[in-house]
């Protein structure tokens, strides 16, 4: 990965089924900005990436998992690579307000191409979300 490469930012829409609980789970608790919105959807600044939550009736469920270093992961699921700092500081608070976990702050591959720290949890709607983070950025597609 060229550390001189700006990423252009990513346009995600989910599926919510409470825009208030949606703009209490982004925007307080995980500080993402909210920008555009109508009664029907919200966007967010999720960690320089549009992320948009649309309202619909139905639950979300992370129910389809895969095995990942010895860990049962959700196959659907969505996320961000932040700087170790960042990550660190998130994985407290998160502790912090007793989010629910999928899988703990933790590393893993340790010793390994593209070691990493990594935390699933899931939004009020069911949707699974990756926060992870590099000591190294450049073995982000370590292999």
């Amino acid at each position: 990965m060229n550390q001189n490469c700006t990423l252009p930012p990513f346009h995600l829409a989910i599926p919510v089924d409470d825009l208030t609980q949606a703009r209490e789970f982004y925007g307080k608790l995980l500080g993402c900005a909210e920008g555009r919105s109508s009664q029907d959807w919200v966007d967010f600044n999720f960690f320089g990436h549009q992320l948009v939550a649309h309202a619909v009736p139905e639950r979300i469920s992370a129910t389809n998992q895969s095995l990942v270093d010895g860990h049962r992961v959700p196959v659907n699921h969505f996320g961000v690579v932040l700087s170790m700092n960042v990550w660190k500081e998130l994985a407290e608070r998160l502790e912090k307000e007793c989010v629910e976990f999928l899988l703990k702050p933790q590393i893993r591959f340790r010793g390994q191409a593209g070691e990493q720290a990594t935390m699933f949890f899931c939004d009020p709607s069911g949707n699974a979300i990756e926060v992870k983070a590099f000591a190294q950025i450049e073995s982000l597609f370590a292999r």
